[in-house]
This record gives structure tokens, C-alpha cells and sequence, in this order.
């Protein structure tokens, strides 16, 4: 089951109907097109257009296994006593002193630039369950780092 916002579970739906009324009909022309070439064994271009075909086929169901098994985070029902998902994190990196502010979102709407982190991260994982005032220390590919929680808001 992934948690996510109303917002990430539309964009999903919305990739899925892109994938299934546009793309979807220019990998089967594509293919067609391939096929009027002639002689199928020696026809490279049909064999790419199969196996682009099957590759957006592969992305259709696991958009639909995600959309089917994705359970809405109603937002008005969170707290912000803790680190919780869907939830805006401010904190300060006690090892460099600078601020940084992450909200944790589920993996498929995870946006570096955007500022939202998965909650399968190790930095989401360490803060969970924190409180404001916490401080942490999370073990990151590059070493670990020391947090502290300035604010919990509802993003």
C-alpha cells in the first residue's frame, strides 16, 4: 500500500490515461507502420517498436498496480505533533548549521527540487516519529548527519 496526497494520486492517474489514450496508439502504429516494411526476420524496426511497445505496456500496469493499491492521506486528519508523512519538516544540520526543509511524500511523488522526499530515504526514515526539538543523527551514503527539528507543519 503507498500513502500519498490527493495531488500525487491525480498526476498518477493522469499519467495513466496519457499512457493509455496517446501513447499507447503510437506504439501500435509505430508498429503497424513497421510491419508494412516487409519481411519481419530481418526488420529491426519492427523488433525496437515490439519492444517499446512492451516497455510502455510494463509502465501502464505498474501505474495501475500503484493507482489500485494507493490509499489517500486525508491531510486535515494529521498532527503535527511528530514526523509523519505528508508532513513539512524544518531542520537544522547541526555537523554544517545550515537549514533545510524537506517534505515527505510517498516514493512516487518524491521531487528533490521540489523539496518533497520519499519516506523510503534514510533522512524521511530517521525523522519519523521525531518531535520538534529532537535531534537525530542519520546515516546518509556520505556519512551521518545530525538534525534537529525546528518545525513540524502540514504541507
Amino acid at each position: 500500500m503507498a500513502y500519498m496526497s490527493q495531488e500525487g494520486y491525480d498526476k498518477l492517474v493522469a499519467e495513466l490515461q496519457r499512457l493509455e489514450s496517446v501513447e499507447r496508439p503510437k506504439a501500435s502504429a509505430a508498429i503497424a507502420e513497421a510491419r508494412d516494411k516487409g519481411d519481419l526476420s530481418e526488420n529491426s524496426e519492427y523488433d525496437a517498436a515490439k519492444e517499446a511497445q512492451a516497455h510502455l505496456e510494463d509502465k501502464i500496469n505498474q501505474l495501475k498496480m500503484t493507482i489500485s493499491e494507493a490509499k489517500i492521506v486525508d491531510t486535515s486528519r494529521l498532527s503535527t505533533d511528530s514526523v509523519q508523512i505528508l508532513t513539512k519538516v524544518e531542520m537544522t544540520n547541526l555537523n554544517t548549521n545550515t537549514k533545510m526543509s524537506y517534505t515527505i511524500v510517498s516514493e512516487n511523488e518524491a521531487d528533490l527540487r521540489a523539496g518533497k522526499i520519499s519516506i523510503k530515504t534514510p533522512i524521511a526514515q530517521g525523522l519519523l516519529g521525531k518531535k520538534v526539538g529532537d535531534e537525530v543523527e542519520v546515516t546518509i551514503p556520505r556519512g551521518t548527519i545530525k538534525l534537529r527539528i525546528e518545525n513540524i507543519s502540514i504541507a
